[in-house]
């Protein structure tokens, strides 16, 4: 199993040096990014739903599901990103490939534990304002960075069907903005530089159930809560008189001033809960609703009169098929076929515009021969944002791939 996971992860981050962001979107500029992180791609591929006790998957997004695995599981997702951004005048394409996530699990009888690394927010940028006016003030902005998270979980089994289980999450990263301000046809200007060095802990509890309610179809539940916390940020401000070039690259000739402001913002509180109904290595279909309070996240940086803060909220609707999971022929009827619904109120308002995220998903996971390991794959179209006022509205396309490598490490091996 370390070799496989030596050839994924060796395959994996040479695809991430290719990459220049995790997100090309105009509204990561606000609060700490754009959310990068929406969940395990077999949950992803399902809406976001992500409520049945699974012995195979890891489950990231509720601590309480690392006590149904029943392997050692190492997981890894990617996902290659094509967004169209367009206002009522203008349009443009980006592109990015990025890394998602990476986490192991491994179980203990009634215990499970997880640990990993994912992005979970990110920024980046890059605008252009020119004037028509000859000797006009024109500005570029940019920003890059992120928050990630490295995570540690603990999930127990009660009694049979009804897990709980705790993490402990450290947030930390930087954010990186710089506005270079210039006079049409003169090749110096001003640029004011913001670097926001970002850590502090978070906690997640959750719970699952599972109950039989008609012969082998089971209810499956489950609930998450994250409180509040504070997440510290070291701002550093540099003020400087730049040369550039005709691709906006600059260099400092002076720099003027210079300055560290310190802040802690605050994350809020998020709670989680979905429900539904399947049969275990079958089908299931299933909704989940995500709640999140108005924290306290502008910087110094980004702050900005235009600009609010609302609740967040998602509602997700989706499920798996899978025609025979045990069939030793006709290998297409061991895939794992998904689909999903996702509606997200992001909780960005800007000039009373609420930015919202609309997306269909569909998946495969396809089992790796001689072993219960699989490769999933997973497709997203999407809709972001809006073209009223002025703003961006965002069509996107994912093309996700994730691998899923069990194997026994703790257990009794008999001999024949």
């Amino acid at each position: 199993m370390i070799k496989k996971i030596s050839v994924i992860a060796c395959f994996f981050f040479s695809l991430m040096s290719n990459a220049q962001s995790g997100s090309a979107s105009p509204y990561s500029f606000f609060g700490l990014g754009e959310s990068r992180f929406k969940g395990n791609l077999e949950n992803r591929s399902m809406g976001g739903v992500n409520i049945e006790q699974d012995s195979l998957h890891i489950n990231i997004l509720n601590p309480a599901s690392f006590a149904a695995v029943r392997f050692t599981t190492f997981t890894m997702g990617g996902n290659y990103t094509a967004t169209n951004l367009k206002s009522d005048s203008n349009s443009g394409d980006a592109k990015r490939t990025a890394l998602d996530y990476l986490a192991v699990s491994l179980p203990f009888g009634k215990i499970g534990v997880g640990f990993g690394l994912l992005p979970y927010t990110s920024v980046g940028y890059h605008i252009q304002s020119t004037s028509s006016e000859p000797d006009g003030t024109n500005n570029v902005m940019k920003g890059t960075g992120g928050l990630n998270k490295a995570f540690f979980s603990v999930g127990y089994t009660i009694i049979p069907n009804l897990l709980v289980g705790a993490d402990i999450q450290y947030n930390f990263g930087r954010i990186n903005n710089t506005n270079l301000e210039y006079l049409t046809g003169v090749p110096i200007g001003t640029q004011e530089e913001n670097k926001a060095d970002l850590n502090g802990f978070t906690a997640n509890f959750g719970v699952m159930y599972r109950h039989k309610i008609y012969k082998k179809v089971n209810f499956y539940s489950g609930l998450t809560y994250t409180p509040q916390s504070k997440l510290s940020s070291s701002n550093t401000k540099t003020i400087s008189t730049v040369n550039y070039n005709s691709n906006f690259d600059v260099a400092i000739i002076d720099p003027a001033d210079s300055k560290q402001i310190r802040k802690d913002l605050t994350i809020p509180d998020k709670i989680s809960f979905g429900f539904g109904a399947g049969q275990t290595k079958k089908w299931m279909i299933g909704t989940q609703m995500t709640f999140q309070n108005v924290g306290d996240l502008a910087n110094e940086y980004n702050a900005s009169s235009k600009a609010t803060y609302g609740k967040y909220s998602s509602y997700s609707l989706g499920g798996y098929y899978v025609p025979n999971f045990n069939v030793f022929s006709q290998y297409y009827k061991k895939v794992v076929y998904r689909g999903g619904l996702r509606f997200t109120k992001t909780g960005t308002i800007i000039d009373s515009e609420e930015i919202d995220d609309k997306a269909i998903s569909l998946g495969l996971g396809l089992p790796i021969p001689g072993g219960v390991s699989n490769i999933n794959l997973g497709l997203e179209f999407g809709q972001k944002g809006t073209t009223a006022k002025g703003l961006v509205q965002e069509n996107y396309f994912t093309f996700a791939v994730s691998f899923s490598l069990n194997d026994r490490w703790f257990g009794q091996h008999k001999i024949e």
